[in-house]
């Protein structure tokens, strides 16, 4: 759309604010990992491309914000390329919940892409696009024999002298060893942001949970998992792992998913509230065991 070029017609309707208003919005009415304001400030900081943050404002009250780098909403991909950084950091194709009231049908004019079906109502001008995100099953919509068999593949990795250890045991600089070297060694070439990883994980060190398994001291499996609390709902995104695929016999990746997922869902019952744990776009086999896909939008 050639008017989307245009600042004052993209901008219509919206105002512009600052980053603790957008801050604030954010908490009123929620977001995810990739819209929460902490991962927005650090990334963009990272980046150096400034934010410009705007508000929709009804009743004398925002009720909706977002934040965008030019034409496209920020953190975007498209955006880092034109100004010749590409994959300097990575989120996956993250799912996107913008902070809006239910009802503020704010239109929204700014090219992002995976946006939630949670962004319907609350937004406007929102297209479905092809791809789909691949979201976790609750474990009790897990088949009975799937379980058992994940159990059996933990127990038999621990009694072959496995450990689970929390993510937060280890520094910043550790986790981004082990993630970088157990991604080169599952995939044959470098983690997207490997260059700059143990900033990107110390920068968003506090949104990071899951665990790391280890094999004789030796870690085997990562993943990069980040969660954020919204008032209604608990928003994670399992951006990428690493495995040793020298010990793929114990199923490490597996046995890892199982988990850290298994753990997001007691964290989120335990606070009575949803889950919405994305593994990013539809579109591995592996997916499917773990996932339902659920419709995603486009502006």
């Amino acid at each position: 759309m050639i008017l989307n070029h245009i600042p004052a017609l993209r901008e219509r309707g919206w105002q512009v604010i600052d980053a603790p208003a957008y801050a604030d919005v954010w908490q009123r009415f929620g977001g995810s990992v990739a819209t929460h304001p902490q991962v927005i400030e650090q990334l963009a900081e990272l980046a150096q491309i400034p934010v410009r943050y705007l508000g929709w404002e009804q009743g004398g009250q925002l009720q909706a914000a977002i934040p965008t780098w030019g034409r496209h909403l920020a953190l975007s991909k498209d955006v880092l390329k034109r100004h010749g950084k590409k994959g300097l950091f990575d989120l996956g194709n993250a799912e996107l919940i913008l902070p809006a009231a239910s009802t503020a049908g704010a239109r929204l004019r700014h090219a992002g892409r995976y946006l939630s079906e949670l962004n319907q109502g609350r937004f406007s001008g929102l297209k479905a696009q092809t791809e789909q995100l691949a979201m976790a099953r609750a474990h009790e919509d897990l088949s009975k024999k799937f379980r058992y068999n994940q159990r059996r593949e933990l127990r038999l990795l621990e009694e072959a002298g496995g450990q689970v250890r929390p993510i937060s045991d280890f520094s910043s600089a550790e986790i981004a060893a082990m993630y970088c070297d157990l991604f080169q060694r599952r995939w044959g070439f470098a983690a997207t942001g490997a260059q700059h990883m143990a900033e990107v994980v110390e920068r968003l060190r506090g949104l990071l949970i899951g665990s790391v398994l280890l094999l004789d001291g030796a870690p085997i499996a990562i993943q990069l998992v980040y969660r954020v609390e919204a008032p209604e709902w608990i928003s994670v995104e399992y951006v990428n792992g690493g495995v040793d695929p020298e010990t793929k016999a114990f199923s490490p990746g597996s046995v890892l998913s199982f988990l850290n997922t298994q753990a997001a869902w007691e964290d989120a019952k335990a606070r009575n509230k949803p889950l919405r744990f994305s593994f990013g776009r539809a579109d591995r086999e592996y997916k499917d065991r773990w996932c339902n896909p659920v419709t995603v939008y486009q502006v």
